[in-house]
């Protein structure tokens, strides 16, 4: 795996989870809302997973079999 996909795709974490940390800090702004917060955070972990961790996975298999 190159290092720039793998360290394109840890800032992208990064950027995800602090998009994720602004939005819920938006929504409690004025008063505490449960289903908005996880509505949120669900929707991210779910990007997170997809878009950023399976590619990664997928990667590392490909470099453990070429090994």
């Amino acid at each position: 795996m190159k290092k720039s996909k793998t360290g394109f795709l840890i800032i992208a974490s990064a950027i995800v989870w602090a998009a994720v940390i602004l939005g819920c800090a938006m929504v409690l702004k004025d008063s505490p809302y449960k289903d908005e917060i996880n509505r949120i955070i669900v929707g991210v972990m779910l990007f997170h997973l997809l878009f950023i961790w399976a590619p990664l996975g997928s990667e590392l298999r490909k470099r453990n079999k070429e090994s």
